[in-house]
């Protein structure tokens, strides 16, 4: 498998000897599309590195319809929880198409990083790099999904109450507020 791992962005420039101590923690994983890959609310066990194929992230509020957050391609990660050490997933994945991908045992990852320190922070500083874009782009669909939803006169309410007390709120929490 190590040779996979030369072809995948997260590991591409890492040294050998460190790709090799981070590959036998990995195995293959596949699946056909519409299979769910783990619900929101599962016990949070693995992170996913996609290969081929694309992932649906899904959030489930409790009192609303799921919302799809976002579409994760080849290259991308999904299941967070399990590098964080979430007990559960605070999401669900589903396979939006057929996928290939590794995965990595959340607890294995974070014994890698404990034991072996610099090749860990060279890992986890790319998953960084590699979930906040993510994130950033998941901010803005779940924030355009909220501003469809809510009827344009309590949004413009909301706006004139904001803009009305702007001397009893900081500038961050009249953003907060506004978002």
């Amino acid at each position: 498998m190590l040779h996979s791992l030369e072809e995948i962005t997260l590991f591409d420039g890492l040294s050998e000897e460190t790709r090799r101590l981070v590959e036998r923690h990995f195995e293959p994983y596949s699946c056909q599309a519409g299979t769910v890959i783990f619900e929101q609310g599962d016990p949070a066990l693995f992170l996913y590195i996609l290969l081929t194929g694309s992932v649906i992230a899904r959030y489930k509020p409790y009192d609303a319809p799921p919302i799809n957050l976002n579409t994760i391609l080849a290259g991308g990660a999904f299941g967070w929880s399990a590098v964080v050490g979430n007990p559960s997933y605070t999401s669900g994945a589903v396979a939006r198409e057929n996928l290939t991908a590794i995965r990595i045992r959340g607890m294995d990852l974070r014994e890698l990083v404990a034991r072996y320190p610099e090749p860990g922070k060279e890992l986890l500083d790319r998953l960084a790099t590699l979930v906040s874009n993510r994130w950033k782009d998941a901010n803005r669909q779940v924030r355009d999904i909220l501003e469809q939803s809510i009827p344009k006169e309590v949004a413009s309410r909301r706006t004139k109450r904001a803009q009305a007390t702007p001397h009893e709120f900081s500038k961050e929490e009249q953003i907060r507020t506004l978002v």
